[in-house]
């Protein structure tokens, strides 16, 4: 019984991804979680430049960057696919921490598992913290993993 319920815990998890050197910390992390509970993986960026931010009020195409976000997001998928995960992709537009809520509320996400840069509180205070505006922001549990990647 016990096994059961454990199993189905984590029925589906979002892994808010950033495009770099981080994500691959919460990608190695998830993964052995993913198996053992048999997740579904729910891949997520949200994308904050000019055209992302402003897209639909001014009609404006798909930017490069969102166009290698999107490529990158399948990439992760595909890796992830291959190792026999499943996995969504989604490609979000405005407030990183924001939307990052929306789609695990929208997908019925049982854990959001997002990768930390591991900030100082005063650098955390001047750059902001979406880890910690999702934390704030949702009932939702929510896994930090610290990254070494880009400490600084």
């Amino acid at each position: 019984m016990v096994g059961t319920v454990m199993s189905t815990l984590y029925s589906r998890i979002l892994v808010p991804l950033e495009n770099s050197a981080t994500d691959a910390t919460i990608l190695t992390h998830i993964r052995l979680l993913a198996r053992i509970h048999g997740s579904q993986l729910i891949l997520v960026h949200v994308a904050d430049g000019f055209v992302a931010r402003y897209q639909s009020q001014l009609n404006l195409q798909d930017s490069e960057e969102m166009k290698k976000d999107m490529i990158y997001l399948k990439d992760c998928a595909a890796a992830l696919i291959a190792d026999g995960f499943s996995a969504d992709v989604y490609l979000e537009l405005g407030d990183a921490a924001e939307r990052i809520v929306h789609v695990a509320i929208e997908h019925k996400c049982d854990l959001i598992a997002m990768s930390t840069h591991g900030h100082k509180a005063i650098k955390d205070l001047f750059l902001g913290s979406v880890a910690s505006a999702v934390r704030h922001s949702t009932s939702i549990p929510v896994l930090l993993v610290r990254s070494d990647a880009g400490v600084g």
